[in-house]
């Protein structure tokens, strides 16, 4: 049964009021990949009365007051993915095209949803319950911070938003002691991973550069990150305190990751894995071809890639699901009418991380002076492949599932270092987890760029390459590697891509037939670059190309046809 989207539903459960609604500016899709599922299902487990309201009408009250009134709170999300990022490309141009829309037509998100929805309960439900931000779009935008799309510096979302409380990260423990505090009519200004505002400092937090000093001077607004960045640790890290004119902004410190236990937990709670019928009447939601049949073996990254937003977002800590837990989701596929044996993704956004992690972090924290993997993989983290080797084989041996994609998300270099099982590792990939691609996210192969990206040497990127094709053939299939490549990268010049396009050519052997341009998104160092246009570390000048034009053209360098780029050179 899906949590109640319509008034018809509460009264089918014979309730007359919800304690909590929460609003997405995607379709409602009951999925553990979809964050407003998840948390809506831990505060039903947890006893409380939830509905979901997807992509309400901003023209007019009826979609926004259809569950009525919460008890207790709202809760709303700017969606699965940053909605500016959904709107718009890389060079700002309106995406027509949304893969969580009913129908697949870009009509239904609006711009910085998680302020025009709050605005929207302001306007329809005066001295409303407390209105409570989450997702990826509340949560890298808690402090100060560069907005691409308006290209300046904006204020923690709190202070644009008519919201009261704001949960970071994965709120999956938070969020449950955020609504029995309110529920034993308590403020919970205790509850980890919150944010709100104050009329006064909290002493005993750190104290950021104030919003002002960031809007004054670069240096002030890199040292506001730095301090950001360095305390997202639940183990390590300390409150935050932010002036924001009159005000300041108090982040909690982050909330505990949940144990291999409570992940299990959470995954067994019964998701329908479907569209709800109140949007699908309307459409397909090609999100769901992707999602339904895939299964996220863990949390986390401990790769750090500049650009990426992942260990902000979810922690650089990795926690994984018991093997018992994967594989009864595994069987529990078998019971759909419409699953035809096929796993779409086993593993999630960093596939070969799954079953390891450095001791030290593990009881003590992240470290702020070192990278797990750059620019060398840290001695005290030890990758093994043993436990993903396990579990891809008895996925495999299970009745009913005929195939199980590890469908991207590998890093190459952990294979490479990983000398007991990396090589049997990938033979196993090769063999029996590949639709005949390998997606791989070298990104880049200039040692400059890479760099700047906090990804490996393209050594690695070679031997990885030699070793995919050898068992490749070995096996009697024919198979590719495909690569996730970036333009305009902050520090990267043309003469970087045209380095690419020769590697690409005469190393890799392919002409690339995509490669997308850097966009600059909230609470990343990469982002970091490009707003301020200094170097991270040494704080020197950096080259940042933000002519759109430019940055097309750096793309097309790497995509450009042998025959044509070669005719651009000449010229």
């Amino acid at each position: 049964m899906f949590l109640p989207t319509t008034h018809e539903e509460m009264m089918e459960r014979g309730w007359t009021q919800l304690d909590i609604i929460l609003i997405t500016s995607d379709a409602y899709i009951d999925s553990p990949y979809m964050g407003v599922s998840v948390v809506g299902r831990v505060l039903e487990k947890a006893g409380y009365k939830v509905g979901i309201i997807g992509q309400p009408d901003v023209t007019c009250k009826d979609d926004i007051a259809r569950l009525g009134e919460p008890k207790l709170f709202w809760g709303v999300s700017g969606g699965s993915v940053d909605s500016m990022v959904s709107n718009y490309t890389a060079t700002k141009r309106f995406r027509n095209s949304d893969d969580y829309t009913p129908g697949g037509v870009n009509n239904k998100r609006p711009d910085r949803a998680s302020l025009v929805y709050t605005n929207l309960i302001r306007q329809h439900f005066k001295e409303t319950v407390p209105i409570m931000l989450g997702g990826i779009e509340a949560s890298l935008r808690r402090v100060t911070h560069y907005d691409f799309w308006s290209n300046k510096l904006r204020k923690p979302i709190l202070f644009d938003a008519k919201a009261d409380y704001l949960l970071y990260g994965m709120s999956d423990h938070s969020i449950v002691e955020f609504a029995d505090a309110l529920k034993k009519g308590i403020a919970p200004l205790h509850v980890k991973g919150l944010c709100y505002i104050s009329k006064e400092p909290n002493e005993a937090f750190l104290s950021l550069p104030s919003h002002q000093e960031c809007l004054d001077d670069k240096l002030k607004f890199m040292d506001m990150f730095d301090i950001f960045y360095h305390n997202n640790d639940p183990i390590s890290a300390k409150g935050l305190c932010q002036k924001v004119d009159s005000r300041y902004l108090i982040q909690n410190p982050p909330a505990l990751y949940l144990t291999t236990e409570e992940m299990d937990e959470v995954s067994a709670l019964p998701f329908m894995r479907d569209v709800h019928p109140y949007h699908k009447k309307e459409g397909a939601v090609k999100a769901l071809e992707t999602i339904k049949f895939s299964i996220s073996t863990h949390q986390g990254c401990y790769g750090e890639c500049s650009f990426c937003a992942i260990s902000v977002h979810q922690g650089r800590t990795i926690r994984s699901r018991s093997e018992n837990s994967i594989l009864k989701e595994a069987k529990h596929f078998t019971t759909y009418k419409d699953f035809k044996g096929i796993i779409s993704d086993l593993g999630g956004p960093t596939a070969n991380m799954y079953g390891y992690e450095c001791h030290k972090k593990v009881t003590k924290g992240t470290c702020e002076d070192k990278s797990c993997m750059f620019p060398k993989l840290c001695k005290a983290l030890k990758p093994t492949h043993k436990k993903q080797l396990d579990l891809l084989r008895k996925v495999r041996s299970l009745p009913g599932i005929k195939k199980a994609f590890v469908a991207s998300g590998i890093r190459y270099d952990l294979i490479s270092e990983d000398k007991a099982y990396g090589y049997e590792y990938l033979k196993e990939i090769v063999e029996h987890h590949l639709s005949g691609q390998m997606k791989i996210a070298p990104e880049h192969i200039d040692d400059e760029i890479l760099a700047l990206m906090g990804k490996p040497g393209k050594e690695s990127l070679v031997e990885f390459k030699a070793l995919f094709d050898r068992l490749s053939r070995e096996s009697g299939k024919k198979q590719f590697l495909t690569y996730y490549l970036i333009a305009a990268h902050p520090g990267c010049e043309e003469k970087h891509m045209h380095s690419l396009k020769q590697f690409a050519s005469n190393v890799l052997k392919i002409n690339p037939e995509q490669a997308q341009i850097f966009t600059p998104t909230p609470s990343t160092y990469a982002t970091l670059m490009y707003y301020t246009g200094l170097h991270p570390v040494t704080r020197k000048p950096l080259f940042v190309e933000k002519d759109m034009q430019k940055k097309e053209r750096q793309k097309e360098i790497v995509v450009a046809k042998e025959r044509k780029y070669y005719s651009g050179l000449d010229s």
